[in-house]
């Protein structure tokens, strides 16, 4: 039989749950900067550059499935790192159709420069969790994000959007002073 958690216990335990999300979103959000400050690019792009370094990608359904990342989140993220000569597009030599997303050796040459980004961490760390673990761990967080409301918010890249949303903002003017 289960025992009873007094109010106490729950207390600590949910501390412990909300300690870990702030480290968390710490780690992450330091690791965006740094591939900011160092690369020049979101931390989003970083992941992307790390594991086309690993291998290239057959498809953007490729590179979507070992980012853990729907296609058309990828997709926006490539498009980015295309165009500041990253990552290059060709087609595919199998069917000509398809298409082969490679590092450029520009890509190359700024990874050499940055850390392991937060989320190749992230997922190597998942990956070590046993299977029964790890599908508890999903369904749990499965239920916290619908028990806050946000489960059917689309999952983008992490400060993929954020970057984004922040280019397009203009910056406020400074008053001018009296006289000036």
């Amino acid at each position: 039989m289960a025992r009873s958690v007094s109010a106490a216990d729950q207390l600590l335990y949910a501390r412990s749950v909300v300690n870990s999300l702030r480290r968390t979103v710490r780690a992450f959000r330091a690791a965006a900067q740094t591939a900011e400050d160092v690369l020049g690019v979101s931390g989003a792009q970083h992941f992307v550059l790390q594991t086309l370094a690993e291998a290239p990608a057959l498809s953007l359904n490729d590179l979507a499935a070992r980012t853990l990342t729907h296609k058309s989140s990828v997709s926006v993220v490539v498009s980015r790192l295309v165009a500041r000569g990253l990552v290059r597009r060709r087609p595919s030599p199998q069917d000509g159709r398809g298409i082969v997303l490679t590092l450029t050796a520009a890509g190359r040459a700024a990874l050499a420069r940055a850390p392991e980004s937060a989320q190749n961490r992230m997922v190597a760390a998942l990956r070590r969790f046993p299977a029964s673990q790890l599908a508890r761990f999903a369904s749990l967080f499965e239920r916290f994000t619908d028990e806050l409301g946000i489960a059917s918010l689309a999952p983008l890249m992490l400060f993929e959007e954020e970057r984004a949303a922040g280019r397009g903002r203009r910056r406020r003017r400074k008053p001018r002073r009296a006289g000036a």
